[in-house]
């Protein structure tokens, strides 16, 4: 979806901090929220693109107002009452949480978990729509759910450079609509073809787009 959350290639936020020697963690609550976000991921009530789109949802100036963490929070604690793990009476304290039907996961079986669905990969035979060396333009979509499009590569010229092999599709995905699966390119951008003519002429962008959003040039 559009939104604040898609900053790429915007201007006007100041340099981006660089912290020497950062910390894991600038919060024991940081590490709480982590650790929470990857044991109820666990149970498998939703998916990383539903979990990202999640926080796409956010009111622009509260996610301009969070940090990364209180974003996942937000996404959390949503997601648990929109799935019937807690209500919203048992989120903001009104009442005791009734515990539900879910069964307590060990740690052993969260990492277990944890570790089979890392990947997106999709082991199908599904035939590419393009090949590298072709020329390509990415669409200009605006869908009101999860894409993984950004705003500054829509209607704009690249050329196919690899193609990666087949993986879920994050927009169909994210609303449980389905894996859709096809194939991802790293499609090969100019700068002056993204940005303006001012740009360095030598530079190149790479973006991992997959076949729904390119149409042939």
């Amino acid at each position: 979806m559009d939104g604040i959350h898609d900053m790429g290639g915007m201007d006007g936020f100041g340099p981006i901090p660089i912290e020497t020697d950062e910390p894991v963690f600038h919060g024991e609550w940081e590490g709480r929220v982590y650790a929470m976000n990857t044991a109820i991921g666990a149970w498998g009530k939703w998916n990383i693109d539903a979990g990202r789109y999640g926080i796409e949802q956010m009111n622009p100036a509260l996610y301009l107002a969070s940090n990364y963490y209180e974003r996942w929070l937000y996404r959390t604690s949503n997601m648990m009452v929109e799935h019937g793990l807690i209500t919203q009476d048992e989120l903001d304290g009104k009442e005791k949480p009734s515990g539900r039907d879910s069964q307590p996961l060990t740690a052993a079986q969260i990492f277990e978990r944890q570790s089979k669905n890392r990947s997106a990969r999709v082991d199908e035979e599904i035939a590419p729509k393009f090949k590298t060396g072709d020329t390509v333009l990415v669409r200009n979509i605006h869908p009101k759910g999860h894409t993984r499009v950004p705003r500054y590569a829509r209607g704009r010229h690249g050329t196919i450079y690899r193609d990666h092999g087949v993986f879920i599709f994050p927009d169909t995905n994210a609303l449980f609509q389905g894996k859709k699966p096809q194939h991802i390119y790293s499609v090969r951008f100019t700068a002056q073809e993204l940005w303006d003519p001012d740009a360095p002429s030598p530079d190149s962008i790479y973006l991992d787009l997959w076949d729904d959003y390119l149409v042939s040039a």
